[in-house]
């Protein structure tokens, strides 16, 4: 099997990079880095990638909204080179801000004569959020899912509440298996808040698109690769892997 190439894309405020990279390279992945600035002046490094991140972080501070600028710097500069990326049959993930960029961008759920399909807002608590979830996943059509049924992650943000312009849109990604992650309670009953932490239509963590090669989700898969990273590794029996790890496994395996 040929090494995959992966791109992770940052911008001022970003700052998971590097750790994004570092999980993507376990998995047997090479990472490369590329700030906006450098894509917006040779956008045809994109093609010489097979997968295409957006990390965490608060690119630009979120200044507007969270990953709004970035969001607008693809859509209006980057929107016909992401379109062959994805035509061509690569990977996109988008992580917290990142997800941001892709629900803001239109690239995840492209958007129509109302504008976007739906967005991430405030958290029902109106704050900041860093703790630990627990997540159901629907693994019928996301390849960065593929034969994960559960799991356990860290999610920090102040805005990852997910909502649909209205209902009808909401069923139509339900119907359509886009709903890839959700929140879930607790199997052990280590709940340490409500399982649903931002008020999330329909419980939603993360979305794909219609093909299952684009995904983007709230929590931080690159934060739970090892067992180590697990809050309670000293007194439960982890595994050789964190749960996070198999969704950078899955990306490099759909290249095999």
């Amino acid at each position: 099997m040929s090494t995959p190439k992966v791109l992770v894309l940052r911008a001022p405020g970003t700052n998971c990079d590097q750790e994004t990279g570092f999980a993507f390279e376990q998995a047997g992945a090479k990472a490369t880095y590329a700030h906006i600035n450098q894509l917006l002046e040779q956008p045809q490094l994109v093609a010489e990638h097979q997968i295409l991140c957006f990390p965490g972080g608060f690119s630009y501070g979120d200044d507007i909204a969270a990953g709004r600028i970035l969001a607008s710097q693809m859509q209006n500069r980057l929107a016909d080179t992401l379109n062959e990326f994805r035509d061509a049959g690569k990977l996109v993930l988008g992580i917290c801000n990142g997800f941001q960029i892709l629900i803001k961008s239109g690239f995840l759920l492209p958007m129509d004569d109302e504008g976007m399909q739906a967005t991430l807002t405030w958290n029902d608590s109106g704050r900041y959020l860093a703790r630990w979830v627990d997540l159901k996943t629907n693994h019928s059509k996301c390849v960065f899912l593929k034969d994960v049924d559960h799991m356990y992650l860290p999610i920090a943000h102040a805005e990852g509440k997910f909502v649909t312009r209205n209902d009808s849109i909401l069923s139509t990604l339900q119907s359509q298996d886009q709903l890839a992650l959700t929140y879930c309670p607790s199997p052990t009953g280590n709940d340490s808040g409500p399982a649903n932490p931002n008020g999330s239509t329909a419980d939603v963590a993360g979305v794909c698109d219609e093909t299952g090669r684009i995904f983007g989700l709230m929590p931080h898969p690159e934060r739970n690769i090892d067992p180590t990273h697990h809050p309670r590794w000293t007194r439960e029996d982890i595994g050789p892997r964190g749960d996070g790890f198999a969704i950078f496994e899955n990306a490099v395996n759909f290249f095999g």
